[in-house]
């Protein structure tokens, strides 16, 4: 995912659901129907063109990955232009 342009320095959130899923064998349609959202909204959170998560929705997310919200979150402080 590359930096988010709303930051001036480059940083961005990264969000490494492609990774877990993978790891856990998992598809992104099976995620969706066991946590509730739609395909096209974890689309958006997987791709990282959300601009935010609700609690409920991370906490729904870690139980069925069995994980921790950092594994799921990373923050990226690389730049662009390094």
């Amino acid at each position: 995912m590359p930096p988010s342009p709303d930051t001036p320095d480059g940083a961005a959130i990264m969000v490494k659901l492609d990774d877990l899923l993978h790891e856990r064998r998992m598809t992104l349609t099976e995620l969706a129907e066991r946590v509730g959202m739609t395909l096209a909204n974890l689309s958006i959170l997987k791709t990282g063109k959300a601009k935010a998560i609700r609690f409920s929705t991370l906490e729904a997310i870690c139980r069925e990955l069995e994980c921790q919200p950092g594994d799921l979150l990373a923050y990226d402080t690389r730049s662009e232009t390094a």
